[in-house]
């Protein structure tokens, strides 16, 4: 049970935007300096890790959420919208910036899988936010890769190692079923390359 929380922990929603632009700034974008990197690093850890427990502790003192897992589709809601809206103001001002445009896609794509998931809401249909994650995580590398003609499969594949890791711990907990998890990781995958099709 342990492992499996751990698992879940490790790779939680909050936490993957900050792990992908380490990895980014290590196998691709090495011309940031490394002031800027660690800059940036910390406004993405603080944009997508800080405020949004943050928020999740203010819901919960109101009595909005039960607990920080927002297990229901209602507890749901208001955070989704939440994190629609930092993810798009993240990827927005990436975008604006030359070198780093193509980082902003990560944000982007993460942005609208949010904006899919809650229109899913509307038919009671739930999916897990950590696959959702780890698609866009996948998909992101797959299309790096495309772009600056590198071979960034390793990564991928330890990616996908990992999302299926993250998967088995998730139904190990019984957080979702494994439809749920299946729809996360689709979504994840098909909003990263419905946005770079788009961006280009």
């Amino acid at each position: 049970m342990r492992f499996h929380k751990v698992i879940s922990t490790i790779l939680h929603p909050i936490v993957i935007p900050t792990l992908g632009v380490l990895l980014y700034f290590i196998f691709v974008n090495q011309s940031v300096t490394q002031k800027q990197q660690l800059l940036l690093l910390a406004l993405v850890f603080g944009i997508t890790y800080l405020i949004p427990l943050l928020a999740l502790i203010v819901l919960k003192s109101l009595g909005i959420i039960e607990d920080f897992q927002v297990k229901t589709i209602k507890e749901r809601r208001f955070p989704v919208i939440f994190m629609i809206v930092l993810f798009y103001l993240l990827g927005n001002t990436l975008a604006n910036l030359p070198t780093l445009r193509n980082l902003g896609l990560l944000f982007f794509g993460t942005s609208l899988s949010l904006v899919i998931i809650y229109l899913l809401f509307s038919f009671k249909l739930k999916s897990s936010l950590h696959l959702v994650s780890m698609g866009n995580a996948v998909s992101f590398f797959l299309i790096i890769s495309n772009i600056y003609y590198l071979s960034l499969l390793p990564i991928v594949m330890v990616l996908i190692l990992l999302s299926g890791l993250l998967a088995s711990s998730r139904l190990y907990l019984k957080a979702h079923t494994p439809q749920e998890l299946a729809l996360g990781f689709f979504i994840g995958m098909i909003s990263q390359f419905a946005i770079f099709s788009f961006l280009q």
